[in-house]
């Protein structure tokens, strides 16, 4: 179990790990998942929507172990089998100057890779939601975001899952390798819709 050493720079580090759902465990990432991981990121029907694909393990195992990388990285093991990552990064949310100190840490952005081999079982739903509580319950943070190229409709079919806002629909903005410039989507939910949803839920 890793509790708090430096939450300032590292705001995960100041949570309690590992969680759990009814069939996950979320943990934090270590750099020996690096191998555990990459089976199923070396995909190409994963790393098609993905922000880059390694070339091969070693440039992962590059990637991963990166400060920021390991500070915003977590893994969903199913089992004791990793199936899963997630990207948690706490940001600052836009403000004026004079009030930018109300901002810091305001946010966080939320992200999702999940090997194949599970899909269609909700498991990246269910861990997706456990990391909006931990956002809002624990991190203390008012707005939760999700982005995803247009196309990629199962990303986006789980944001709206989540109880999450389109809040933009960009024209042309997103390079893809393959697919050249293309439309990007960006949703969020509140802290105070999330609670809402939770009553509505439980009620």
């Amino acid at each position: 179990m890793t509790t708090s050493t430096d939450p300032a720079a590292d705001p995960l580090s100041g949570l309690t790990w590992p969680v759990t759902t009814e069939r996950l465990t979320l943990r934090r990432v270590s750099p020996g998942d690096a191998e555990a991981i990459w089976e199923y990121r070396r995909l190409p029907e994963v790393s098609y929507w993905l922000t880059f694909a390694p070339r091969d393990l070693e440039d992962w195992r590059e990637r991963l172990t990166a400060p920021e990388r390991l500070a915003t990285t977590l893994v969903a093991e199913l089992d004791g089998r990793i199936v899963g990552d997630f990207y948690v990064r706490v940001e600052d949310a836009w403000a004026q100057r004079e009030v930018a100190d109300q901002a810091r840490g305001a946010q966080a952005e939320l992200g999702w890779v999940f090997h194949p081999a599970v899909g269609g079982r909700g498991y990246a739903t269910e861990g997706c939601r456990e990391l909006l509580r931990v956002c809002f319950e624990e991190l203390k943070v008012r707005r939760v975001c999700a982005n995803a190229f247009a196309d990629n409709e199962a990303s986006w079919r789980l944001m709206e899952r989540l109880g999450m806002r389109r809040e933009q629909h960009t024209v042309r903005e997103s390079l893809h390798r393959e697919l050249g410039w293309v439309d990007g989507i960006g949703y969020a939910l509140l802290a105070d819709e999330w609670q809402r949803g939770r009553g509505t839920a439980s009620g």
